[in-house]
């Protein structure tokens, strides 16, 4: 029975990583970028895609894919902004993967866009495990939390292309250590750019806001 039951896992991520080529694909032929937010739950995935658009709107034609359990209250918020928004409701699913991506894909104007940003549901394991086609890997972990958690989810800060530290204004409130947080991570993934930020005050998001947009600079060459 149990190896039944990982052959069945393997053909379902085998299946997913193709159906994520396949977005990628689509998403280059536009010469779009796409990036994946994940975190656990209230880290501040919706708070900086809002601090993200309230800042690129004017200069890139923007659109996000809102994947959550239940509800459209984050989707919302941004189709508030005048950006179109896709919302996701996986109906318990801890994760989002490359065919939903595609549907909603499939319903957004993809000639008139230049950056698709995707919140994965809240989650710190699921979403490693599921290549969306997304060509960057965005990670928040939020003071809160603690610096611990590079140790008990090594995968998600090992795929990280970039990894945010939000709520630094809390940071005196709480026992997170910077250093042993930045050194974890150095151990696991030196590539990783790493920056404090908080998306409440602002603090630190101009590092963001670069990192950003050299990349869809980037996407133009």
């Amino acid at each position: 029975m149990s190896v039944k039951i990982l052959t069945i896992k393997e053909d379902i991520l085998g299946a997913n990583t193709e159906n994520a080529k396949g977005n990628e694909e689509l998403v280059d032929k536009h010469h779009i970028l796409m990036i994946n937010i994940t975190s656990s739950p209230g880290a501040g995935k919706t708070s900086l895609i809002m601090q993200t658009i309230g800042r690129l709107k004017e200069k890139a034609r923007m659109a996000v894919i809102e994947g959550d359990i239940a509800s459209s209250i984050d989707a919302d918020k941004v189709s508030g902004e005048g950006i179109p928004a896709i919302q996701i409701n996986t109906a318990g699913a801890c994760h989002l993967d490359a065919n939903m991506i595609r549907k909603a894909l499939d319903n957004l104007d993809l000639d008139h866009t230049d950056l698709i940003v995707i919140e994965n549901v809240g989650n710190l394991i699921c979403p490693a495990e599921f290549a969306l086609g997304a060509h960057k890997q965005v990670l928040i972990l939020s003071v809160p939390e603690g610096d611990d958690k590079p140790h008990k989810y090594p995968l998600m800060f090992t795929q990280a292309d970039v990894i945010l530290i939000n709520k630094t204004d809390v940071l005196p409130h709480f026992d997170f250590n910077m250093s042993a947080f930045s050194k974890a991570v150095s151990g696991l993934n030196p590539a990783a750019a790493v920056y404090p930020i908080s998306a409440k005050t602002g603090e630190g998001l101009e590092q963001w806001f670069s990192w950003l947009w050299d990349a869809l600079e980037q996407r133009k060459v």
